[in-house]
This record gives C-alpha cells, structure tokens and sequence, in this order.
C-alpha cells in the first residue's frame, strides 16, 4: 500500500532549493533542474556524474529527486514501488536485477546504470531516504515524472504531446517555462516540483518499502 507523508506543519519556502534530475544515457547524460522558494533559479545538462554533483552542491540544494531506480530488482520482478503505481494504472519500468541490467547485449538499462552512479554519488550529502522524509531533512530520493503528471491531473491521462502538457502543468504552479527548452529539462523541473513539495512540508504519496526502494510524488496541487 502507499503512504502519505503529511506534516502538521510546513517549512518556510525561503532560501529552500529544491532539485529535480532527469536521468538519461551516457549520451544524452544528466539534465537537472534547481527551484529556489519554488520558483527557477537554474539548470544544468552534463554527461558527468561528478559535474551534475558538484553543481547541486554549488546550488546548495536541500531536497534532490532523480528520475531512476534507486534500487534494483532482488528477484528479477517488479519492485514493490512499481506494482503499486501499475495496480492504480500509472504505467512505469519494470527495474531488472543489476545483473541483468550488465548483461543486456544493447544496453537498455545503461540509463539504470547511470542512476545508480548518480545516487552513490550523492550518497555522502544527500542520503538516500530509507524512511518517509522529514521536511527540513537534507536526502535524496526517486521520482517518476509520469507519475507525478497523473498525480498532480488527478489522474488524467496524460496528452500524446506530453511536454506540452508538462509544461502546462509546471506554469500552472508558477514555474517559469523559458529555460525549459526541452523535455529532460520539464521532467526534471517535474521531478525539481516533487522535491520542493518533500522539502517544504507538503502531501506527498510514498510508493513502495526501503529495502526495494520509495518513488515519492506530490499528493496534489498544493500552492
């Protein structure tokens, strides 16, 4: 079952830094979004794990959210995280064992690869949450832009031009849209969004357990 985390009582947004990152592969690489007090304040698109790294801390980031599996597949299922979004029918990736993930001839999970290397990464700074976060609590955690759109429509489909519709959406919250020039910058300002919301106290829905892995997302539209 999912769980909400709730706060009775809000952080101030003030000085919060929030960062969302899209993950992709070694080609494409990283593509990280920071909101500041909720709003843009920069971005960054680098292959590097170590330069993405170092720019969240130069931003002084609280809360990171990174659009990848935090943990692999134990058994080569779905994790507990997955089944939960799929049996509400939000679609996602099915994680694969890190072995198999190696093995894959074309490398279709080098994007996992790529996250894994991002979380260890951050692991010094910004721990992974292994429980529900406090707000206030510096960590970092797995989001799914996908998820996230259906949450935040209330379940709504998502359009067949999804960044149009991501950006509408993020406008909608007040973000400004002009350095989000395409769609690895909308999801991580999406996945940017959901680590604001952990960061400052508001309703978000917990996915899964901490031995397999949380995928966080907003509960709702909450200004």
């Amino acid at each position: 079952m999912a769980g909400v985390i709730a706060h009775q009582d809000r952080v101030s947004s003030e000085g919060v830094t929030a960062i969302g990152i899209d993950v992709g592969g070694q080609r494409k690489g990283f593509h990280a979004v920071a909101l500041t007090a909720g709003r843009y304040s920069s971005h960054c698109a680098s292959p590097q794990v170590s330069t993405v790294v170092e720019w969240c801390h130069t931003a002084n980031g609280m809360v990171i959210a990174v659009d990848a599996p935090c943990r692999w597949s134990r058994d080569g299922r779905a994790r507990p995280a997955e089944r939960q979004l799929m049996a509400q029918g939000i679609w996602c990736f099915s994680t694969p064992t890190r072995r198999r993930a190696l093995e894959h001839q074309k490398n279709y999970y080098g994007w996992m690869l790529q996250g894994e290397a991002l979380f260890q990464a951050l692991e010094s700074s910004h721990a992974l949450c292994s429980e529900l976060p406090l707000s206030g609590q510096k960590c970092c955690f797995e989001t799914f832009p996908h998820a996230i759109t259906r949450q935040l429509t209330h379940g709504k489909p998502e359009d067949t031009n999804k960044r149009v519709q991501r950006r509408t959406l993020l406008g909608s919250v007040g973000i400004d849209l002009a350095h989000l020039t395409n769609l690895d910058l909308v999801d991580a300002a999406l996945c940017a969004l959901t680590a604001y919301y952990v960061a400052t106290g508001r309703e978000c829905v917990c996915y899964g357990e901490s031995d397999s892995g949380f995928i966080i997302v907003p509960k709702r539209i909450d200004p």
